[in-house]
This record gives C-alpha cells, sequence and structure tokens, in this order.
C-alpha cells in the first residue's frame, strides 16, 4: 500500500496548492482553467477509448455498467459520501462532491491505476504507482484551483479503489492480461469522455453510475 499512501500524499499536496492559487485567482481565470480541464478529459478519454479491441464489449460494458450503478444508487452514495466530508472539513464549498468525484474519476480510470496496484501487490517495487503520484500531483494542483477542497479528499474513494485493488493483486493476477487491460482502460476512456461532456456543461452525464462497465469490461475479456 506504500504506492497508494505516497499516490494520496502527492494529490494532498498538489491540492494545498491548489486551494492557495485559488484564493488569489480572480474567477474569470479559475472559469478558463475549469474548461481547459474539461478539454483535456475529453481528450484523454477519446485518446484511451480508441484503443479498445473489440467495441462492441466497451458499449455492452458501459450499458451493463450504467444499469448496474443506477440500480445500486452509486452517484447517491458518493454524495452522501461527499456531503460527511464536507462536514468534516467544515466545508461551505458548493462545489465538494463534484470535486471530490472529477478527481477520483481522474486519477483512477487510466492503466497506470490497474497496473501500478498490481505491480505493488505482487510484491513488486511501485514504481508506476510513484510515477503516477507525480502525475496526480500536478493535476491536484488544476483540479483544486478550480474546483476547490473537494478534491483532496477524493484520497478517500482512491484509497479503497486503488488500495483494494492491491490488496486483492493475488487472487486476480492470473486473469489480467494484456487484453483485459487494455479493455479495462478503453472503458475506463469512454467514462472520462462522459466526464469531460459533463465538466463542460455539454450534458450532465452520470458518469460515476457506470463504474461498473469497467468490471464487464474484465469479464466480457475474459470470457471472449
Amino acid at each position: 500500500m506504500i504506492g497508494t499512501l505516497v499516490n494520496s500524499g502527492a494529490i494532498l499536496a498538489g491540492g494545498t496548492i491548489g486551494l492557495l492559487l485559488k484564493s488569489r485567482s480572480p474567477e474569470k481565470l479559475t472559469t478558463i482553467a475549469f474548461q481547459g480541464i474539461g478539454l483535456f478529459t475529453v481528450t484523454l478519454g477519446i485518446m484511451m477509448a480508441i484503443k479498445a479491441d473489440n467495441i462492441l464489449f466497451m458499449i455492452f460494458s458501459i450499458i451493463l455498467g450504467g444499469i448496474t450503478g443506477e440500480l445500486l444508487r452509486i452517484d447517491q452514495a458518493m454524495d452522501n459520501l461527499g456531503e460527511r466530508l464536507k462536514r468534516v472539513a467544515r466545508s461551505e464549498s458548493s462545489h465538494f462532491a463534484e470535486g471530490m468525484v472529477t478527481a477520483f474519476l481522474l486519477f483512477c480510470m487510466g492503466s497506470m491505476t490497474v497496473l501500478g496496484a498490481i505491480e505493488e501487490g505482487l510484491g513488486g517495487y511501485p514504481n508506476l504507482l510513484f510515477a503516477k503520484s507525480a502525475l496526480d500531483g500536478i493535476a491536484s494542483i488544476a483540479l483544486a484551483s478550480t474546483l476547490g477542497v473537494g478534491v483532496l479528499f477524493s484520497i478517500v474513494p482512491l484509497l479503497i479503489f486503488q488500495g483494494g485493488l492491491t490488496l486483492f493483486a493475488g487472487s486476480i493476477q492470473g486473469g489480467l492480461t494484456d487484453t483485459v487491460i487494455m479493455e479495462i482502460s478503453a472503458t475506463g476512456g469512454l467514462l472520462l469522455l462522459g466526464l469531460g461532456i459533463s465538466i463542460l456543461e455539454i450534458k450532465k452525464i452520470k458518469t460515476i453510475n457506470m463504474i461498473p462497465a469497467l468490471l464487464y469490461a474484465a469479464v466480457f475479456a475474459l470470457i471472449f
């Protein structure tokens, strides 16, 4: 779990710097930075999604994942978590939950999360997670400067998701072939595309409810 803990520390450090910048930045600069994050997220999502080996896997994964997430009400669970953390932080930010969810999705949807967690879970030195920590730390500066303190608290779901992958790496290692990882990453890219569309206020998409799509992508790749 060292890699995940370092990752969390980098996000906290970067997010703190971002909050300091936010307090000194005019609103128009914050707005344009937020739009830049949206464009970056869309671009990153497209780049990841087009790498899918089988587009049907991705389509069915997103549909089934969205239905599953809607039935499980994942968005409500994340909102409740955000409200509890908001009370703990004594924050009055109207974007607290949005910042937490947006940062979590950006930090955890890439292949570096899966590969890095597996690497450390199998007893290897967490090189990938350390590299990811540097990237996430820089990204958290931009995110916190626009979305506020909720970005710092994205480490809570990150610890659960990424730390959980690390702890269970031994039992799932045999099934995580390059193809499986590629399908998971491509589906994650589609989720990021949806997140970017929401950030740009083109259309509000319940991206968080589609997270089970990652599991479906892995299952489809394993079976077929």
